[in-house]
């Protein structure tokens, strides 16, 4: 086991650093104090493992003599164990395309890092590799001084979330790794506390369901509630639209009895105002039968096609156990992080079924001005949005895997991430995949577009 798994308070590591102030691998294995019956102490003599790191004070001592060691060429482990970023570093981030190069010798680019897969958490990676290339949530959670203090009533677990969102958006943004790759172990341990097990390690699980349960307990933990406090989640995802709803007749009745309800109060449309955290985009029923040449066809759908829903025109039909409505849709507030989510998987009573259509979207300049209302359009100055992240799902609904494309905003370039892999991408290559979900970036104050795709 790597050290990123080992930030338990109170507890001793073993380490052995390397002359010349780098460090190698540690061993380690769990320990309390540093006395006579001790782990620590008995390791030391039975191992000749002399310097060990108490995790908690970050400070080095020296096993079996018991003194701390003050040496600055340890201060490379106990920075990768705690990174730490100031103001200016956070502000130069994006402005960066220096490589940094691992203590291993191999280099990488700060943010574009792999996560280990430990058994079946590749949907999650996504996600939360997707999250950390998100600027003002990254730069919230890089400066633990932004949440530390927040108070939370005794007993609450959601705040473990919190903690461990930042510590892992550190070491993906440290340019000092041991290693080009991170270990989201605690991370994920965290989410299987905190959901009650609905999302594991060792179960594949649905990356949209994850990422609307992992923003809004962020959401929460972070002291937010629904309608009043707001949190950086909401200030940096979260949009609003109308709902307009009406009843339909039940569809065996006569044309007359239909005819006549539709004048009843009951019957006339509604109109709701309504937060989102993200957009769902529904995909047309892909085709059941093969070409003259019997061969499947892979069906492709325009993204602004699947975008009709939300111009406040289009209507949809949708049915519950009793009752019939249709619904139509139009955005009232566009955030400046806009998360879609199309819609692959439909669940029936069997089995659950994926849509394989390939989404054409443009990388940059999606104008979303057309979706609004037109009182809306005159005062919300920039609708236009470039992409960012871009998760896709490949395989069978249950056995799948999942892979995420990233865009770094330092050099303007792609690259595309899976577990521990990582390479650069062309841009023409990310419209290609079956995309699940896709992070926008609104363009503010005429920024220009340095994608350059």
């Amino acid at each position: 086991m790597t050290f990123e798994s080992l930030n338990k308070p109170q507890r001793m590591a073993a380490w052995i650093p390397r002359i010349g102030g780098a460090a190698t691998a540690p061993t380690w294995i769990p320990l309390t104090g540093r006395g006579l019956k001790s782990h620590a102490y008995i390791h030391s003599v039975q191992f000749s493992h002399h310097v060990f790191l108490n995790l908690h004070t970050l400070k080095f001592y020296c096993l079996p003599d018991n003194y701390e060691i003050i040496d600055s060429s340890l201060e490379d482990i106990t920075y990768v164990l705690k990174p730490t970023f100031t103001k200016q570093q956070i502000a130069n981030l994006d402005k960066q395309a220096k490589l940094s190069r691992a203590y291993d010798g191999t280099t990488y680019l700060p943010g574009i890092v792999g996560l280990n897969n430990i058994k079946a958490n590749d949907y999650a990676n996504a996600v939360l590799q997707a999250l950390s290339n998100v600027p003002p949530l990254r730069n919230y959670f890089l400066e633990e001084d932004n949440y530390k203090n927040i108070k939370r009533p005794p007993g609450d677990i959601m705040f473990l979330l919190v903690q461990r969102f930042g510590e892992l958006m550190r070491k993906l943004w440290n340019p000092r790794n041991f290693k080009a790759h991170v270990s989201p172990h605690e991370m994920l341990q965290a989410v299987v506390l905190c959901s009650k097990k609905t999302f594991q390690i060792t179960k594949q699980g649905d990356g949209v369901d994850f990422l609307s349960w992992f923003l809004n307990a962020l959401h929460s933990a972070l002291g937010g509630t629904k309608k009043r406090k707001k949190t950086i989640v909401t200030d940096v995802f979260q949009g609003s639209m109308r709902i307009f709803t009406k009843k339909l007749p039940h569809p065996d009745l006569p044309a007359e009895e239909k005819e006549q309800l539709l004048h009843n109060d009951e019957y006339q449309e509604t109109m709701v105002e309504s937060t989102f955290m993200y957009l769902t985009l529904d995909l047309p029923t892909a085709p059941l039968y093969k070409d003259e040449k019997e061969q499947l066809i892979i069906p492709q759908v325009p993204l602004f096609n699947i975008l009709a829903k939300f111009n406040g025109i289009t209507e949809k039909e949708y049915k519950t156990y009793k009752e019939n409505f249709l619904k139509r849709f139009q955005l009232t507030k566009l955030p400046p992080y806009l998360i879609f989510c199309i819609k692959r998987f439909t669940k029936n009573n069997f089995f659950v079924e994926k849509n394989p259509t390939i989404v054409n979207f443009p990388i940059t300049n999606v104008d979303l001005r057309e979706y609004l209302s037109e009182e809306v359009q005159a005062v919300h100055k920039n609708t236009t949005y470039d992409l960012i992240a871009n998760i896709v799902h490949d395989g069978k609904p249950s056995e799948g895997s999942y892979r995420i494309h990233v865009l770094h905003h330092g050099t303007g370039k792609w690259y595309e991430l899976q577990d521990l892999q990582v390479t650069d991408i062309l841009p023409q290559m990310i419209t290609l995949s079956e995309a699940y979900i896709q992070i926008w970036k609104r363009r503010d104050n005429d920024e220009t577009n340095q994608q350059g795709a």
